[in-house]
Formats: C-alpha cells, structure tokens, sequence
C-alpha cells in the first residue's frame, strides 16, 4: 500500500489497508513537534507495519506521540482509546495518491499563514 521512514532510516513502516482521514493538524503540540502544520492519514492499528525501535511519548491523558530516538522524526499519533494509528504523510516514500479531506485544530493554528485552500475545516 504506502511505505514510509524517518529521516535517518531507522524506523521504516507500511500499510497494509488504504489510509483513511488524510487531514492537517494546526494544533500546538503537532506544530511544536513538527515545526509547522502535521499532515497525516490513519489505518486500523493492526494495519501498520512498523520495523525499528520507536520512542513513544505521551502527549496527553488520551494520546501518545511515537518518533524516531536516532534522529528524532515525528511519525506516529495514536489515541488511548482508538484502534487506529495515524503516521506522517511527510515521512512517506514517493507519491500517496492520496487528497486532503480536512483540517483540525484550526483554532490553535499559527498566526502567521492563512487557510484558503477550500478544505472543510474544525475547531
């Protein structure tokens, strides 16, 4: 399906079922983590082959933030209480094939960009 990897290489992971949700996070911890807005799709958790050691943060009482401990690449997002993870479309290896369905968060985004792409957005 799609296949991806951090920067170094170190973590390297695919999906075994189409991605889902394709969205852009505008909220503070995906911007502070990320440097920017977090692009990123999600499949069913058992759908996601991972292969490497990942550091896994959490974030919140109801998610926890997966990266690479080598070279510190922003992958994964996963909700306690879900049973699907999402991982970075930034990290993924060649063209997705896939189209933003929205934006979340956008009441945390930057001050510094406007939104005028026309994709449905929430707060």
């Amino acid at each position: 399906m799609l296949k991806g990897s951090c920067l170094c290489g170190a973590i390297r992971f695919e999906t075994m079922s189409p991605p889902k949700g394709v969205s852009m996070c505008h909220c503070s911890q995906c911007r502070k983590q990320s440097g920017g807005v977090w692009s990123s799709a999600y499949v069913p958790e058992r759908d996601l082959h991972i292969e490497g050691e990942v550091n896994w943060f959490t974030s919140s009482e109801t998610a926890k933030r997966g990266s690479c401990p080598t070279c510190g690449s922003f992958l994964f997002w996963k909700a306690n209480d879900e049973n699907t993870i999402s991982f970075s479309l930034g990290a993924a290896d060649g063209p997705t094939g896939l189209t933003l369905e929205k934006h979340i968060f956008v009441a945390d985004k930057g001050d510094y960009y406007d939104i005028t792409d026309g994709v449905p957005q929430s707060a």
